[in-house]
């Protein structure tokens, strides 16, 4: 995986619409020290607008990726499909004005006019898991049969004689039984 891909010439960027399609995968997440995503099978389809000083950016990221089961630890895929759509405007102005062409759900993302490239790939990577689901837990019945079967047994505690005798609680323990 190559990070210049997810890079958007900004100073070079032509007039028009161009669109672009982006390989998402583990090696992506890796990148980012990610070890909650096991593995990612992600298509970014990106399109980016110029027309003047406006740059609209379009990211519809769609896909699968495999995150450890909360409760069995085994992966689970889930799907992802999530769009960014962002308004790039150029230094330090107010950030919430609005252009003729920004519509309410666009987020505007400042950059420096001394910005030659805009990194698509933090953008990517924050909205992937932000759409995640908190809960993350295959559904009723497909989980590990003996990772249930150990976590409903519980974890028994042998205690001997000697470690109540040796605790400093040992002289508490009759307390409440009066």
């Amino acid at each position: 995986m190559d990070r210049n891909d997810f890079l958007i010439p900004l100073n070079g960027l032509s007039q028009g619409r161009t669109a672009s399609c982006l390989e998402v995968d583990k090696e992506f997440f890796e990148s980012f020290g990610n070890s909650e995503i096991l593995d990612a099978d992600l298509t970014a389809l990106v399109e980016v607008e110029k027309s003047g000083q406006y740059i609209g950016v379009d990211c519809n990221v769609s896909g699968e990726v495999s995150v450890a089961c909360d409760r069995c630890l085994d992966p689970l895929s889930v799907p992802v499909d999530t769009t960014a759509r962002l308004s790039i405007k150029f230094g330090k102005g107010e950030a919430s004005a609005q252009d003729e062409n920004d519509t309410p759900e666009r987020e505007v993302v400042q950059v420096s006019d001394a910005d030659a490239d805009f990194d698509l790939a933090q953008v990517i990577y924050d909205y992937v898991c932000l759409s995640l689901p908190v809960l993350r837990m295959h559904p009723e019945g497909k989980c590990n049969p003996q990772m249930l079967e150990y976590l409903q047994s519980g974890i028994s505690v042998n205690r001997s004689e000697n470690d109540s005798q040796n605790s400093p609680f040992a002289v508490l323990e009759g307390i409440f039984r009066k």
